[in-house]
């Protein structure tokens, strides 16, 4: 049993971990509101850019727009959205997982993997690896990012499609679905595509004006901007709902190790007053018998 002074010890250690914890669980509770809010509002307004590109997608005139003409790929890019800081859960573990599954899944064939990661996490693990080159390093945007921020991110996605630098451009990142349910994704951004539940059929106009390719071009970029900019927002939710579970967690398990310790310290400070009081009570004895 360890003594009584390293059990204070442990305990005003994991003391001052369960504060660190448990104030890293509050922040992280009040950003989370906050991103919940930002994800929620702009999801309807994505959901309606994917459906426009499906239907873009199913008219003729548009398959031979640039952002839309399919390739036989053979240079890939990811844009993989992490964070900086650890302490959230699977946050980072899920979304490289995938990337790694995606990297081994799609190696034949493949001459190039390019990786674009918003967040140092990603970034760290791209450079220990073969599979893929890092291309770019974004940090996060904070909890606050901005239409500006993902800016220069679409710029290298639109030019490097238009100019063939990249055959296919996959998006990465952790959808969020509830405080206990986040959903890493692989979406292909490019080239624009059907999804399946847009295959039905549906009217849809296809006057453009004044030309097909400006129309196509400007509203393309548009709906690809705000697929990445959701994209972004369901990442940064997530990132603070697994934090804050992962915090409060830890301050659960920093309160159960204070109390079994308190219980061991408790239970060797009785073992010492015990052995005390026999060591008097022989003492009183041996008095007694030298006395007598």
């Amino acid at each position: 049993m360890a003594s009584t002074i390293v059990l204070k010890r442990r305990i005003t250690s994991i003391r001052n971990t369960r504060q660190i914890t448990k104030a890293m669980e509050l922040v992280s509770a009040s950003k989370l509101r906050k991103s919940q809010e930002y994800a929620n509002q702009s999801r309807s307004y994505y959901q309606l850019a994917q459906e426009l590109l499906a239907r873009l997608s199913s008219i003729k005139e548009v398959e031979t727009q640039p952002l839309f003409i399919k390739r036989q790929i053979k240079k890939r890019l990811y844009v993989v959205i992490t964070s900086n800081s650890g302490l959230a859960g699977a946050y980072n573990a899920n979304v490289l997982k995938l990337l790694t599954t995606d990297l081994n899944q799609f190696k034949g064939g493949i001459q190039d993997n390019q990786v674009i990661s918003v967040g140092n996490k990603g970034a760290q693990f791209v450079r220990r690896i073969q599979e893929a080159n890092l291309l770019a390093v974004y940090p996060s945007f904070g909890d606050r990012p901005s239409a500006n921020d993902i800016r220069p991110i679409l710029n290298t996605v639109i030019s490097g499609y238009k100019d063939n630098s990249y055959d296919e451009v996959r998006l990465i990142y952790t959808a969020f679905q509830s405080t206990m349910v986040q959903q890493a994704n692989d979406m292909v951004l490019l080239p624009a595509h059907k999804l399946e539940e847009y295959q039905k059929p549906t009217s849809f106009i296809s006057n453009f004006e004044p030309d097909v390719e400006t129309v196509v071009d400007q509203v393309a970029t548009r709906l690809i901007e705000a697929q990445i900019w959701q994209a972004v927002l369901e990442s940064l939710a997530s990132e603070n709902a697994m934090r804050m579970v992962a915090m409060k967690n830890a301050s659960d398990n920093a309160k159960d190790l204070i109390e079994d310790y308190t219980l061991e310290l408790n239970t060797a400070r009785q073992a010492a007053i015990t052995q005390e009081l026999a060591e008097i009570s022989g003492g009183v004895e041996a008095l007694r018998e030298i006395g007598g």
